[in-house]
């Protein structure tokens, strides 16, 4: 057996993701993008800008990653997002919860760390409640409430979640074929409705649209193909050095916060060791910082009053716990699963979207009531 050297790999791994993790907080803090500003631009002004480039990233990062699995470089199955259980009430519940947390903490995970880039002591908050609910719900009460109520309702399905692994035995066409063709037709709809307008076409919608699908793409290469070691010498098992889950990964920002804020506490524990998803939350603060400090936009920003104190509060736990047991945030499933044409990722996101919608309701609400 050829000697593999898995500290080098592993090197590579982390050099690799942490530069294409600063592409996306530079590229995001230049363009404002933003799940929740998407979706509060359309419910309070009507504009869709924002949510055409969110749209554009999705589509550019369903044909880059399935362009992959149709060339056999990497495998769906191979994920979080798309193994044969299909946890289908954790996705709605816990995206809903994810949603309306983000609308209360004034962003999404992602947006957290982009925020903290720019100077923002209200989501350096958020970012500590995200980490240590997302803990609690991976690995503490939280962890056994989700386990032991919305993960058992699940579906086992005969073949892993994903749109190509399903329809392969229906139609008798070979998975990398239905990745090819359901990889253009999706993606290539969602970049055709996302440029269909002008709004669509401007330099930020471009910009943030591609240059976010094209860092997803490149953190799934980055993991499954760099990163993929056909034999551990270890274990004598395949291997996808540096992830946490042990899987093919890319961006998602709720239980990497988890883990950055371990590492931290744990640093001489030599078991804990630096990971894709760690220094993924580093790059995006970092290419935040840079750009905001460039463009002379970096503020310092605390909180106004008791509410918003514990708004932000708040919408850390929603976002910790929900953005768990759902698998993911707008980055986490909205872009990495929905890239692999998940079911439980289609789930996830109608939810977060629903839970976006229901929270900015509330928000119109409360204003309303303080008139």
């Amino acid at each position: 057996m050829q000697d593999v050297d898995l500290q080098a790999i592993a090197a590579q791994v982390l050099w690799a993701a942490f530069f294409l993790s600063v592409a996306f907080g530079a590229i995001a803090q230049r363009t404002h993008f933003c799940t929740m500003g998407a979706v509060s631009d359309i419910v309070h002004m009507g504009d869709w800008t924002r949510m055409r480039m969110w749209v554009l990233a999705m589509g550019v990062a369903i044909i880059g990653f399935n362009a992959m699995v149709g060339l056999g470089w990497i495998d769906a199955s191979k994920t979080i997002y798309a193994t044969p259980r299909l946890l289908w009430l954790s996705s709605i519940v816990g995206g809903f919860m994810f949603g309306f947390g983000m609308v209360l903490g004034s962003g999404c995970g992602s947006k957290t760390l982009i925020r903290v880039g720019g100077g923002n002591l209200k989501s350096l908050i958020v970012f500590l409640m995200i980490g240590l609910s997302a803990y609690a719900t991976l690995r503490g009460i939280t962890g056994v409430l989700r386990v032991n109520t919305v993960d058992a309702a699940a579906l086992t399905l005969s073949q892993p979640q994903d749109l190509p692994s399903l329809l392969a035995p229906v139609t008798g066409l070979s998975k990398a074929t239905l990745a090819w063709v359901l990889g253009l037709v999706v993606g290539g709809a969602l970049v055709g409705w996302a440029l269909s307008k002008p709004e669509g076409r401007s330099g930020n919608a471009v910009l943030g649209g591609l240059g976010v699908g094209a860092v997803i793409v490149g953190v799934w290469w980055v993991s499954g193909v760099l990163g993929y070691v056909p034999e551990d010498p270890n274990t004598l098992e395949e291997a996808f050095v540096a992830t946490n889950s042990q899987r093919m990964e890319s961006l998602s920002f709720v239980a990497p916060v988890a883990y950055t804020i371990d590492w931290l506490i744990f640093f001489s524990d030599k078991s804990r060791v630096l990971t894709l998803g760690i220094v993924a939350v580093f790059g995006v603060v970092l290419g935040s910082a840079v750009v905001a400090f460039a463009t002379r936009s970096f503020r310092w920003e605390g909180f106004r009053d008791a509410e918003d104190t514990a708004n932000h509060l708040v919408a850390g736990i929603l976002m910790g716990v929900g953005g768990v047991t759902a698998l993911g945030c707008t980055v986490g499933q909205g872009l990495s699963g929905i890239s692999t044409l998940s079911i439980g990722s289609f789930l996830a996101l109608a939810s977060i979207l629903a839970g976006a919608v229901a929270g900015l309701k509330y928000q119109i609400w409360r204003l309303e009531r303080q008139v």
